[in-house]
């Protein structure tokens, strides 16, 4: 065996554990090297050093065996065991104290890493540092790893953010701070910083990626292994680790060797595969939080706002001096909520304040109002490059230009904000651009990429990416589009997405089209603009005429704040022409401000839904509009903006749904629907706040003779707006046909009162009371019923009204005097058999026009299908019948069956859906389907077993059998799937469904 030359003397390392070995007696040294015979004490996966080369070793040999075998660390804690095993109590302090020395030499590495990472985030010249506030983030940091409240310790910590707010300056003060042994030194032994940047590395182990930042990649993987819950992962920029779509397919991994990509590694060290009890502390940009949200398991998610509105206006007034200049600036970037939002991000003020300063001081005449978030960061730009050098600005600038905005634009389809030198050659950018804008901050280097790039902010390179599809050429940044084409695509995806970039970007292409600004970018930028933009946008608006906007969940409110953005009403009114339908939620003063902006110029409006939240229900006005119309109110000229879309198009379908108005606001609306020029037909209003608004809606039923339908459900409308909607439905200028009154806490008293009024005379055809509390309802005078002669009532609702036994006597002696109603439903009620049969009795009267009847989960049993036997017999108008969730059993469908099987039955339409049925029953189901005339039968849900279908089937196959939809579980129709598909090839247009469909809304109402 080699002699010690072998072991390199001068590391410090081999020289302290060759002291420890040397210090060791013969007999001491004869049970360490059993010691390492033992596989228990031995890290797993390691080759065992054979007896022969260790019984002869002497201490100096021993560890040039033990430096063959082992990497330093594993050297190390296989000596510790052993020497606990040994009892050697002082000799496992002094190494326990060398081992740390590991321990100090990771954080002394981690501590210069992060200081090489801080100081290479740079703040432009003057910019305005506000405090040190490491105390308090400690103290915050403290609170959610050491929680006060009871139960487990949170293990999954996201802080979440926009960009900017100072997510990756936290994350990298954590580290810092563990590091120099201010935060978090006694609860975790080791902290991994791991940014996006590993999203480049080849596959590797966890292992390995744990060893990069340690010398000689001789991380102490089996201490890590061992005490997991020692070990804090700080997770950086989640949102640009890009994670396949099939990684939940992936099988679970516990391997911390096996070789893998780093996303799926990341993956399963987030699913709590691998360290399965360590502290996980993530960052992400709120917008792409819900993508990490069904990944982790009870994560604690917490918002990093950044500068509260006390930080912005202490940055303004020391930024720019003069107080009063800086509380007008102040109070304007308030009202603009875009821009006031987005200095939460120091940064952004900075660029914000830069800007309006550099305005302020050029054009004496600046006007605060006339800016928008566009111009403030073109004009960023282009005051930035009147800098430019010289030699090339005039010759080489608009090519470096589009370059740049060419490299942006990539950047933003790929979802890539760094970006390496062969990303900056591809384009052609040349180095003294990449030095300027790194001059002016508008670009910075990557700590931990050489030679990459970045933007300072993401918003640089959204704005300079939607700049580029203003630029006149013909190629896409992707390269196999046109920027035609790219166009097209960016708008459907930002209107459509929920990526806020993508919102963003829009924002600015837009933004960018404000006539005005492009001229000022073409002087300064020396770059021309494409004329054609403005028609393309045109052509793209007419294609929505094309789709359903509503329910492939077109985000409108987005696409009125781009119109906004562009302040240029003719071609506002160009494009809106051409919209159908809105769906707006105007919760706060920017939705009002832009919604009223946009919605006076759609004169082709059909369809709108407007929620309103913003006009305080506490604060009513008690002067009148003329007195109002002098004052200098914002809100109530935009919100008379937002009503003149009432009378001024061709609105037809209204909702006003969870609405929140004042008494104020909602009689300017209900004004305008009483303009002879408004052809309003529909009208919703659910859950409106307050319900004493919708008195003035009464009025609308006698202004308007053009609505049809009107529904007020989920209001607790009270007796008093009852009463006034009850009176108003038989006023000859009321048109009403259909009424909806669900859920609005009706009683008995109240609806009889209405009974009474639809039987004088009225114009309404459908009436719903769903989930209104009947139980106790008369329908007559003191002598005798009403009489419903006169009523034109079609459709009655009645579900779900407590109705029960006793109250079908009364139901019954209505239907008997109103011969116009061929619909009825009182499902989900308590009638039971002798409901039915009470029932059943007018609805075999010879008058009796019923066509659709409704009796779904009315706690019905056999004897309620003799009393619906006869009826069908005698009943020729009745073709629908819903008999679902009802304990019918086979006997029930036996007596039905009976009626259904006669050549004078009409009935067209059977549900017996989850009633009880079983094989027996279709035993009797068979002579229906050879004789009548039954189109649509529903089983499903009821245990017919595979001989019960077998026998329906031979009947289903015959060319006279006139059944179209059958409803059956999906385990019974696979059983006859290969003879129906035979069958439907020869032209039978028989379908089985596993889940019932319905031909129309019609039909999904009533079934």
């Amino acid at each position: 065996m080699n002699s010690s030359a072998n072991v390199s003397v001068d590391d410090c390392t081999c020289d302290k554990l060759l002291y420890h070995l040397r210090g060791l007696d013969q007999h001491q040294l004869e049970e360490f090297k059993l010691g390492l015979q033992s596989p228990q004490l031995l890290p797993e996966n390691f080759q065992q050093i054979p007896w022969a080369n260790l019984k002869a070793a002497d201490p100096t040999n021993l560890l040039f065996l033990l430096n063959e075998y082992f990497p330093e660390r594993q050297m190390w804690e296989v000596t510790l065991r052993i020497f606990e095993k040994m009892n050697l109590t002082s000799l496992c302090e002094e190494v326990r104290t060398e081992m740390n020395v590991h321990r100090r030499t990771y954080r002394e590495r981690m501590k210069a890493k992060m200081l090489v990472m801080w100081d290479n985030i740079l703040w432009p010249e003057d910019h305005i540092y506000l405090c040190n506030v490491t105390e308090h983030e400690h103290e915050a940091l403290k609170h959610l790893v050491y929680p006060k409240r009871t139960g487990a310790q949170p293990q999954m910590i996201v802080l979440e953010g926009m960009a900017g707010v100072g997510k990756t300056t936290l994350a990298v003060k954590v580290m810092l701070h563990w590091a120099e042994g201010f935060l978090f030194h006694h609860r975790f032994s080791y902290a991994f910083y791991i940014s996006h940047r590993v999203r480049e590395m080849k596959d590797t182990t966890f292992a390995d990626l744990l060893s990069q930042d340690w010398p000689n990649s001789q991380a102490p993987i089996e201490e890590f292994m061992s005490h997991p819950e020692r070990l804090l992962f700080i997770i950086d920029g989640f949102e640009e680790m890009t994670m396949p779509s099939n990684l939940a397919d992936s099988l679970p991994c516990t391997d911390w060797y096996q070789q893998l990509p780093v996303a799926r590694i990341l993956f399963h060290l987030l699913k709590k595969e691998l360290a399965p009890t360590a502290t996980l502390l993530i960052t992400i940009r709120n917008s792409r939080s819900k993508d990490l949200k069904k990944l982790l398991l009870n994560p604690r998610f917490v918002l990093i706002s950044g500068f509260t509105e006390g930080d912005q206006e202490e940055y303004f007034l020391r930024y720019f001096g003069d107080q009063d200049k800086a509380r007008k600036i102040l109070h304007w970037i308030r009202n603009n909520k875009i821009l006031f939002h987005s200095c939460s991000a120091p940064l952004l003020c900075w660029i914000v304040c830069s800007c309006l300063k550099l305005q302020m001081t050029r054009y004496p005449h600046f006007q605060l109002s006339a800016q928008t978030t566009t111009s403030l960061y073109a004009y960023f730009f282009s005051s930035s490059f009147v800098t430019a050098d010289s030699s090339w600005s005039e010759q080489s600038w608009p090519e470096q230009w589009r370059a740049l905005c060419s490299l942006a634009a990539d950047g933003m389809w790929s979802s890539n904000f760094t970006f390496a030198k062969e990303d900056i050659e591809q384009w052609h950018l040349q180095a003294p651009l990449i030095n300027f804008l790194l001059r002016l901050n508008i670009l910075q280097k990557v700590s931990d990429c050489e030679d990459c790039i970045t933007f300072t902010h993401q918003s640089l390179q959204v704005f300079l990416g939607a700049m580029f599809y203003v630029l006149r050429g013909t190629e896409g940044s992707a390269g196999s589009l046109s920027t035609h084409q790219e166009t097209r695509v960016l708008m459907n995806d930002a209107f459509t997405d929920t990526n806020f970039y993508w919102h963003q970007m829009a924002l600015f292409f837009f933004g960018l089209l404000k006539r005005d600004l492009a001229r000022e970018l073409e002087d300064t930028l020396h770059c021309g603009l494409s004329p054609r933009i403005m028609d393309e946008l045109l052509e793209w608006a007419e294609e929505l005429l094309k789709y359903d906007t509503v329910s492939f969940h077109f985000e409108f409110f987005r696409f009125f704040q781009c119109l906004y953005e562009t302040q240029e009403e003719n071609f506002v009114k160009q494009i809106l022409d051409y919209l159908p339908e809105a769906d707006l939620d105007i919760l706060g003063d920017l939705q009002l401000q832009v919604s009223s902006f946009c919605l006076k110029h759609c004169q082709r409006l059909s369809k709108l839904r407007l929620s309103v939240s913003c006009l305080d229900t506490q604060k009513e006005l008690t002067f009148n509009w003329e007195t109002l119309r002098g004052l200098v109110n914002p809100k109530v000229r935009q919100w008379e903006d937002i009503c003149s879309v009432f009378h001024n198009g061709n609105l037809s379908e209204l909702d006003l749904s969870n609405s929140k108005q004042n008494a104020t606001s909602i009689k300017k609306h209900c004004y305008k629907l009483r303009n002879p020029r408004c052809k309003l037909q529909k009208l919703t209003c659910k859950s409106v706040t307050s319900v004493r608004v919708l008195k003035e809606l009464v009025l609308v039923l006698y202004g308007n003779n053009r609505l049809t339908h009107l529904n007020l459900s989920s209001n607790n409308l009270g007796t008093t707006v009852s009463t006034m909607i009850f009176r108003t439905l038989r006023h000859s200028a009321c048109n009403l046909k259909y009424l909806w009154l669900e859920s609005c806490g009706l009683t008995s008293v109240v609806c009889r009162c209405l009974f009474l009024e639809l039987s004088k005379n009225s114009s309404l055809n459908f009436l719903s009371l769903r989930d209104n509390d009947l139980s106790d309802i008369q329908v007559k005078g003191p002598q005798k019923p009403f009489d419903m002669s006169k009523c034109a009532l079609k459709e009655l609702c009645l579900e779900k009204c407590n109705l029960s036994a006793a109250s079908s006597e009364g139901l019954a002696l209505l239907l008997t005097s109103t011969e116009r109603t061929t619909r009825l439903c009182l499902g989900f009620n308590q009638l039971q058999d002798d409901g039915v049969r009470w029932l059943c009795a007018s609805l075999s009267q010879p008058k009796c026009a019923l066509e659709r009847l409704v009796l779904w989960f009315c706690q019905l049993g056999v004897p309620s299908c003799r009393y619906l036997s006869d009826t069908i017999l005698q009943n020729k108008s009745l073709m629908h019948m819903n008999l679902r969730k009802n304990h019918l059993g086979d006997e029930g469908v036996r007596l039905l069956c009976r009626a259904l099987s006669r050549p004078d039955c009409s009935l067209q339409n059977l549900e017996l859906e989850k009633c009880d049925l079983m094989s027996a029953c279709c035993q009797h189901l068979i002579s229906v389907l050879r004789s009548s005339i039954l189109v649509n039968l529903n089983l499903l849900g009821n245990d017919l077993g595979s001989d019960g279908v077998n026998k329906l089937w031979k009947s289903l196959k015959k060319s006279k059998c006139k059944l179209r939809k059958l409803g059956l579980e999906k385990d019974l129709y696979n059983i006859v799937k290969e003879e129906l598909e035979e069958l439907q090839e020869k032209g039978s247009f028989l379908r089985i469904m596993c889940k019932w469909d319905f031909n129309d809304l019609e039909d999904k109402w009533w079934w």
